[in-house]
C-alpha cells in the first residue's frame, strides 16, 4: 500500500527534512519524491510505502496535517487507491 503526500507553502529550510522525519517515525518509507521551488513557493510530492505503518492511516493523515500547521505549509495525504481513482478517465 502506498500514499501520496503533497506539500505546498512558503519556502524555508527544513521542510523536506521534517516531512521525511515524520514519515520515518511511523515507518512510512519514502519511495519516490519530487520537489521544486517556484519563486518563493515550495512544492513537493512524495510517494510513501505505508504497508508497515505504525498506527492507523487516519492517525498518519492527522499527524501530517498537524505538522503542516506547525510549519505553516499545506500537507495533504491521500491513499494511493483514492488518488488513482480520482485520476482515471
Amino acid at each position: 500500500m502506498r500514499a501520496v503526500i503533497t506539500v505546498i507553502g512558503q519556502d524555508r529550510p527544513g521542510i523536506l527534512a521534517r516531512v521525511s522525519t515524520e514519515c520515518a517515525q511511523v515507518n512510512a518509507n519514502v519511495r519516490d519524491m519530487t520537489q521544486s521551488i517556484l519563486k518563493d513557493v515550495f512544492t513537493m510530492i512524495m510517494v510513501v510505502d505505508i504497508s508497515e505503518l505504525k498506527g492507523s492511516f487516519s492517525d498518519f493523515v492527522d499527524q501530517m496535517k498537524q505538522v503542516g500547521e506547525e510549519m505553516q505549509v499545506s500537507i495533504h495525504v491521500m491513499h494511493e487507491d483514492i488518488f488513482n481513482s480520482m485520476h482515471r478517465i
